[in-house]
């Protein structure tokens, strides 16, 4: 530390001016790392499978798959729900932003989740569900790759005198496959071609 005297200029009055010079070191405290690490929170999976049936290659792909919480919030960042920052003034408003999206959350769960299953059933994957890479195939596609896939339907209203017309692009192989894993009839699509006065 040193003191400098800096004279008078102009309506400034001579001042002395302090330099200090300050020094910073960080050590770790090992005590308090130890007790940090040992608050961090832990997921243990447990099966009451004996070897025979379950072996260790099994167990570390069952933990692999497992259904992971942090995914599903990461959704709610991500497309397609997109939980952008926003200015909301009332409570309540927030409160039902979020269980709106929550509700979103738990259907592309359940979509993904039956579609799956049904895969695994089966035995079978699912093909052309990527954009330009249409022999990629995948036993484990997602709510939103199965999304994508279905985007590309394009309902054309038309109307002709008291008739109107509700024609529908055909669905490909890839859009009827998924219909059929969520166990929905063609006939959710394939009813609005028909000639009515009124959508169904």
């Amino acid at each position: 530390m040193g003191e400098r005297p800096v004279r008078r200029s102009g309506s400034r009055p001579a001042t002395v001016r302090i330099a200090r010079e300050v020094r910073v070191t960080a050590v770790i405290d090992h005590d308090a790392v130890t007790a940090a690490v040992q608050r961090l929170g832990w997921r243990v999976y447990a099966t009451n499978h004996p070897t025979d049936h379950c072996t260790l290659t099994q167990a570390v792909l069952a933990y692999r798959s497992a259904y992971l919480m942090e995914r599903g919030c990461g959704r709610l960042k991500g497309q397609p729900l997109s939980l952008t920052p926003r200015y909301l003034e009332r409570e309540d408003h927030v409160t039902g932003l979020i269980r709106l999206l929550a509700v979103g959350l738990r259907v592309l769960t359940l979509l993904e989740c039956v579609v799956r299953r049904r895969l695994a059933a089966d035995g079978g994957v699912l093909a052309g569900g990527y954009t330009g890479h249409p022999t990629r195939a995948t036993a484990q596609p997602t709510a939103e790759c199965l999304l994508a896939t279905l985007q590309e339907v394009t309902l054309i209203i038309i109307h002709t005198g008291r008739d109107t017309r509700w024609p529908l692009t055909p669905l490909s192989p890839v859009q009827q496959r998924i219909l059929a894993l969520l166990d929905f009839p063609l006939d959710v699509s394939t009813r609005l071609s028909a000639h009515c006065s009124q959508p169904p």
